[in-house]
């Protein structure tokens, strides 16, 4: 027990610190509200906001969101249960698309859509345009006899028709249930069964590396035994023959065509559910975490304008799936609630070469980028001579999300997409939490690696086992003592797994403390460091050491691309490592290579931390998100059954781990 209490241990402390340029500092959005308030640090702020959060929150509600009626009370907080802007009626798809079409913003482009296949042209949508899409599809749906609560699962590629049937649900009451568009068809049947989901939207096909491929034919085997399903419609994105069911199946183009451009917004109360985004969890069936109108009008817009300093002139481009959280919050909701430009891709980041994302930057003018480690990292293996091919000089900012991101490859991110100067914002958040809770702002100085504290209106804090917040140099679990209004209201139809997966833990010590499921470390300075999930922890010779330090410790090694730590059982040690390494393109495999990465990272990190084996593989399993399935590699190395692989994103790299039993 005295084990499992221990703190895990920081073997490398980050001191390189970058500042934000004087014009970037003075001309961001939160400089403008701080000099507004009368605050003249950072620090300041932070500290006021965090003590003063329900304040702070119903300043921002009037900020960013036009309320039909206003609030009664501004939090009722029963944990672990909270309720944010009581009385207050509003809806998500009328601050999204409705207010910016009768606006200034009729003719401003919402969207810039660029699709895969390389002959097909770039479309771009205004906020006029997308408003109208918006209402033919809601009354569509209404003409199918859905209503408000039904539940409507969305199965669809990157592509507009995604973001419009997200936001035509909202505007009429309906809830939402995303599912990625890579998920099997088990996984698709799964989520509609639990929802039990009136109508399914999908495509006849999507695009991957510019051949089309069949999507319908999953929906199909999907739908075979949920009864729920009345109707499936279908969007003509690859022009592919597919099975077809006249009785249940709708063409989109023909169910849009006879329909009104005109449809007005439903009032919801801030409490009514606006979507459920199913997350797998490390076992069991899928988790439905609900979110609701009023929180996802404020959270999502509000961080997105103060983290990435979003101006009326900027091209968003946030490259996450909308099968996602980071996709709903940051590609729908946040930026459609601005009045932001936004790219959607719908494809590959390499296809037909390494040089995609950066002929779209150029090509499209993206001035604040935002996306994940995994992606960094296969840009770093594949050489620096792609970026510099390119003009990335458009952008401004950048942004880290979906897992930790290691410094090394923090400074590869910063010199190739940055120029060397850009300030990288590296965002710690959950599908739980819909927003960013712990990240920099543009007027925070950096250190690679760190998401830095937590933003104004949370109180983020890391706690030991006994709710003890941890001294600076040592590890523990993220916590949030305090609600915010994007936060989850709960599981879908499982009350019992929602209190005990975040509020049982801490419970009898500090009820209403939230547990975050993520450890991390706090320097001497505050700044944040996240370690991974509780349970991606080693247990070397009576230390605790991160999965993630040892990771970032051998892609600091100039021929490492990639790596997966696992601990391996042993008498002794209790556990020893075992490292799954990628290498750089150009790097030769040898016996001598995986002694000298084993040195490498004692030299780095010390002793203790010395990988017993090193193994060189293609690729590790990961999930669509880009985070490494730790659990799955350890149970493949070591012989046992790998479980629900329907989230991962390369099933195929399951196989390539060798067993080192």
């Amino acid at each position: 027990m005295a084990e499992q209490k221990a703190t895990t241990s920081v073997l490398l402390e980050e001191t390189r610190i970058f500042p934000p340029s004087k014009e970037l500092v003075e001309n961001s959005n939160v400089m403008a509200w701080m000099k507004k308030k009368g605050f003249t640090t950072e620090k300041e702020m932070r500290a006021w906001t965090s003590q003063h959060y329900i304040q702070f929150w119903g300043e921002m509600a009037k900020d960013y969101v036009d309320w039909f009626e206003p609030w009664a009370q501004l939090l009722n907080w029963q944990p672990p249960y909270a309720k944010w802007f009581v009385g207050a009626k509003c809806n998500v798809a009328y601050n999204a698309v409705d207010r910016h079409a009768k606006g200034a913003k009729k003719d401003k482009v919402a969207y810039i859509f660029v699709p895969e296949p390389t002959d097909q042209p770039t479309q771009k949508i205004t906020y006029g345009e997308l408003a109208k899409a918006v209402n033919r599809l809601a009354n569509g749906l209404k003409s199918l006899g859905v209503q408000k609560g039904d539940r409507v699962s969305i199965y669809m590629p990157m592509i507009p028709e995604t973001a419009i049937a997200m936001v035509a649900c909202a505007k009429i009451g309906a809830i939402h249930s995303v599912v990625f568009s890579g998920f099997s068809s088990g996984g698709l049947n799964s989520r509609v069964l639990d929802a039990e989901s009136k109508v399914v939207i999908t495509t006849d096909g999507f695009f991957r590396r510019g051949k089309p491929l069949p999507l319908k034919p999953n929906v199909d085997e999907a739908v075979s035994n949920a009864p729920s399903v009345q109707k499936v419609v279908v969007v003509k994105r690859a022009g592919i023959e597919v099975p077809w069911n006249p009785a249940r199946d709708v063409w989109y183009h023909e169910l849009v065509a006879k329909q009104s451009d005109a449809c007005e917004s439903e009032k919801m109360d801030a409490e009514d559910r606006l979507f459920i985004l199913y997350t797998s969890g490390t076992t069991g069936k899928p988790k439905g975490i609900e979110h609701v109108h009023g929180g996802y009008c404020v959270g999502p817009a509000q961080t997105l304008h103060w983290v990435f300093d979003i101006k009326e002139t900027d091209v968003w481009w946030c490259t996450a799936d909308v099968g996602w959280i980071t996709g709903h919050s940051y590609v729908v909701y946040g930026p459609l609630v601005l009045g932001t430009t936004t790219m959607i891709y719908e494809g590959s980041p390499d296809f037909p070469d390494f040089g995609r994302w950066f002929q779209i930057i150029q090509d499209n003018k993206v001035s604040v980028f935002y996306t994940a480690p995994t992606a960094i990292r296969m840009f770093m293996k594949a050489g620096e001579t792609w970026p510099k091919k390119y003009d990335l000089s458009s952008l401004r900012l950048l942004g880290s999300v979906g897992e930790p991101i290691n410094p090394e490859a923090w400074i590869w991110y910063r010199d190739n997409f940055g120029g060397g100067k850009l300030q990288i914002m590296d965002t710690w958040w959950q599908t739980e939490t819909g927003t960013f809770l712990v990240s920099p702002l543009p007027i925070t100085p950096l250190k690679p690696g760190s998401p830095t504290f937590p933003l104004p209106g949370f109180n983020i804090d890391i706690l030991d086992e006994d709710a003890n917040p941890v001294p600076p140099g040592t590890g523990g679990n993220i916590v949030s003592n305090t609600p915010w209004p994007s936060m989850l209201r709960a599981f879908y139809r499982d009350p019992e797994r929602y209190k005990k997966e975040y509020w049982q833990m801490y419970w009898e010590i500090r009820p209403g403390t939230y547990l975050a499921g993520d450890k991390a470390t706090k320097d001497k300075d505050g700044y944040f460091t996240i370690q991974g999930r509780i349970d991606d922890v080693l247990k070397v010779a009576g230390h605790r050491i991160s999965n993630a330090e040892v990771e970032s410790a051998l892609v600091s090694h100039p021929k490492v691309a990639e790596a997966a730590v696992i601990g391996k059982p042993d008498e002794v040690k209790g556990e020893v490592i075992v490292a799954f390494v990628i290498l750089r393109t150009g790097a030769q495999e040898s016996e001598d290579l995986k002694k000298e990465l084993s040195k490498h990272v004692r030299t780095v990190l010390g002793p203790v931390a010395y990988p017993e084996a090193v193994f060189f593989v293609k690729d590790v399993p990961k999930t669509r998100s880009g985070k490494i399935m730790r659990r799955v590699v350890k149970a493949k190395a070591l012989g046992n059954p790998t479980g629900d692989l329907s989230a991962l994103a390369n099933p195929e790299a399951v196989e390539a781990i060798p067993l080192i039993k």
